[in-house]
């Protein structure tokens, strides 16, 4: 009698929790560390000014560690400023005051803690579908995310904040699927929680309300008005600090970071030879740059504000059409076929075709669940919809949806290979 050959999931199946996640950890952290060993050394050698090592992230940690505080987001010393969230700047900084100031040691001491968030960001996959779906299709989510290229090129490679706030908010949701089953105390640690992944990167802003709602409605039947407050309390409690120094030092109310109008105006005033011209920036641009120094950062981006919803105003037809363009962006991860783009991107085609299949494998798991299970599918819904949209009014490219990558993993996960699981639409205890 001829035996039939294990499927891949009986392969790569394990039984015992403790196993299967030092199993996942552990090949997602090396996997990741093979590459930072490839990179690292390139890094503070990469660009002029120390731009690939962090950028706008990295001039605010030097500024840190030289002793001029949360200042000067470009290379020149300037003053005080709210161009980016504190978290990942705090942390590059203090990698700076243990290795030294953009030395090859920073760079591989950064891209192995990166790796590290990245590689334990398998875990909240895991249990967000274990709770959910079961126990296998959890399995086949976290071993996708161990190899995901995205996961592993944003998270070993790239000096930003990718990793760090992808496995904050991978947790942040996972732990709102649990809210409301959660005592008091439950509430109030993910109020703490968002908090900091707000810090880190404050993009996730608009999904706090919308995931809270629907726990809510889930908890109606209990004390949910002293629940929600919780949360709220403990959410503002943890970033107040931060918006009451932005006072203190720019003299204006400012949530988390100012940097929008910059953002907006930079893919809303007429070029369209990128999604984001590097023209629009003053690290990339000297006249931007006097302009900025000159006005300083309020002004400078009062001026943008004012010039963007002009041109906005003047050009309605415009901002609709680049909008698409950059919602297509978003999701396809190529901004133009035009031959003279191409030659300086080409890494766009072969990218446009992955990105694509993962869209499409995540908005088919999307209908299978909400098929079966449109209450466990509603969030994911809400992330895919709301989440985009300030890139979409603004400029869109491939790292700014890391924060939500776990999540179109898991539906991709889904969408690729099913459900696994027999009772699949049963919410199971971790």
């Amino acid at each position: 009698m001829q035996h039939s050959q294990p499927k891949l999931i009986d392969r790569i199946y394990i039984r015992s929790p403790r196993t299967l996640l030092i199993a996942l950890v552990g090949s997602a952290f090396a996997l990741r560390a093979l590459f930072a060993i490839i990179n690292f050394h390139d890094i503070p050698l990469a660009s002029p000014n120390f731009g690939t090592f962090g950028a706008e992230m990295g001039w605010v940690a030097r500024s840190i560690v030289t002793g001029h505080g949360f200042t000067s987001p470009f290379w020149p010393i300037t003053g005080a400023t709210a161009l980016v969230p504190p978290l990942y700047p705090y942390l590059l900084a203090g990698v700076f005051r243990l290795f030294g100031l953009y030395t090859v040691q920073s760079s591989l001491a950064i891209l192995l803690i990166q790796s590290l968030f990245s590689a334990l960001t398998c875990i909240p996959i895991y249990l967000t579908v274990k709770q959910s779906v079961g126990e296998r299709t959890a399995q086949l989510a976290a071993w996708l995310w161990v190899v995901y290229p995205f996961s592993i090129f944003y998270g070993a490679t790239q000096v930003w904040d990718y990793a760090q706030t992808s496995f904050l908010f991978a947790l942040c949701f996972y732990l709102a699927l649990r809210l409301p089953t959660q005592k008091l105390i439950g509430w109030f640690g993910f109020g703490i929680l968002y908090g900091i992944t707000v810090l880190s990167n404050p993009s996730v802003l608009l999904l706090l309300p919308c995931l809270l709602v629907i726990a809510l409605w889930h908890a109606r039947r209990t004390n949910w008005f002293l629940r929600g407050a919780l949360t709220t309390i403990a959410f503002f409690l943890v970033i107040t600090p931060w918006i009451m120094r932005d006072q203190r030092a720019l003299h204006t109310t400012i949530p988390i970071r100012d940097g929008f109008w910059l953002e907006f105006w930079a893919g809303n005033h007429g070029d369209t030879s990128s999604s984001n011209p590097p023209a629009a920036h003053p690290a990339t641009n000297d006249a931007e740059m006097q302009l900025y120094q000159t006005q300083g950062e309020i002004t400078y981006l009062a001026g943008k504000h004012t010039l963007a919803v002009s041109f906005v105003r003047q050009h309605p037809g415009y901002f609709v059409a680049v909008s698409l363009r950059r919602a297509f962006r978003f999701w396809t991860g190529v901004w133009s076929f035009a031959p003279s783009y191409l030659r300086d991107q080409i890494l766009d085609v072969p990218n446009f075709f992955f990105c694509t299949c993962i869209t499409i494998f995540m908005l088919r798991g999307l209908r299978r669940w909400g098929r079966t299970a449109p209450a466990d599918a509603l969030p994911y819904l809400i992330v895919l919809l709301v989440f985009p949209v300030t890139y979409y009014l603004s400029h869109a490219s491939m790292d700014y949806r890391q924060p939500i990558e776990p999540q179109i993993v898991i539906l991709a996960a889904i969408g690729a290979f099913g459900f696994r699981d027999s009772a699949r639409n049963t919410v199971r205890e971790v």
